[in-house]
């Protein structure tokens, strides 16, 4: 697979991930991106000449969150619903379900391998920007200075990005769309680390009610074809809520899956 790497030079975290694969990996065959501004602010990218000949667009970069927990996450950009952190509102970013899941096992197999177990291994649900064209997806360190600077971190990191040398796109995934739950995703991580279902975009709880427009844009900007909308019943809110979300899936085509009914 044909990809490249973007990082911010105001980025502790995108620089420590870059370090780590010039030092495991510096090839000429990798392109590597650096941006003047953040990650999220580089709406500009798909002008980028590196990008004409890759098929995935990795941005490497640092998580923030007000508990400031340690963490190695990933996600898809993107807003359902207000751009409040770059991108436009309503647009999200093309994605790859099977890029997603894979470095998804991927991360969470170096991390193992490397005895990283104080920090919490997840995806994130879509989020802020930039909103690009070319398929592309986050992976980042959270969520302070200590952790963005540990290199051992960024080593993990840069193996899991590294590891897409091996990725063939001819795997038996069942491509999905994830709804509702919290921001951090723990039954579609389940999903994601130990079945066949293969998730791209995640709408939450919080951006639902759910609608038409939302739908189709995360299914429209999955590069596989959408298989299931797998829901997390319980983050789905109240009983109405419930119902709508089912009602408009159905009515819009798509078959749906209870998380609660895979076995993971």
């Amino acid at each position: 697979m044909r990809y490249a790497i973007a990082y911010s030079k105001k980025d502790l975290a995108g620089i420590n991930i870059i370090e780590n694969i010039k030092k495991l990996a510096f090839s000429p065959q990798i392109p590597i991106i650096e941006l003047s501004k953040e990650t999220i602010y580089s709406e500009d990218l798909d002008k980028h000449p590196k990008l004409k000949e890759v098929d995935f667009l990795i941005f490497a970069s640092k998580h923030q969150s007000e508990k400031k927990e340690k963490s190695l996450s990933l996600h898809a950009p993107g807003n359902f619903m207000n751009a409040t952190h770059g991108g436009q509102s309503g647009k999200v970013c093309n994605t790859s379900a099977f890029v997603l899941k894979y470095l998804f096992q991927q991360l969470n197999k170096n991390a193992e391998n490397d005895n990283l177990s104080d920090y919490n291994i997840t995806l994130e649900c879509t989020h802020h920007g930039p909103l690009i064209n070319k398929p592309c997806c986050f992976i980042e360190i959270g969520s302070t200075e200590e952790q963005w600077k540990d290199k051992q971190a960024g080593e993990i990191i840069a193996k899991t990005i590294l590891s897409l040398n091996d990725f063939n796109n001819h795997y038996d995934f069942i491509p999905c769309i994830g709804i509702g739950g919290p921001h951090y995703c723990p039954n579609f991580n389940k999903i994601q680390l130990n079945t066949n279902y293969a998730i791209s975009h995640i709408i939450p709880e919080y951006n639902l009610p759910l609608t038409e427009s939302m739908l189709f844009e995360a299914e429209k900007k999955t590069q596989e074809q959408i298989k299931f909308v797998l829901l997390d019943w319980k983050g789905l809110g109240n009983s109405e809520s419930r119902t709508q979300t089912i009602a408009l899936i159905e009515h819009l085509g798509f078959k749906h899956l209870r998380t609660s009914g895979v076995e993971k």
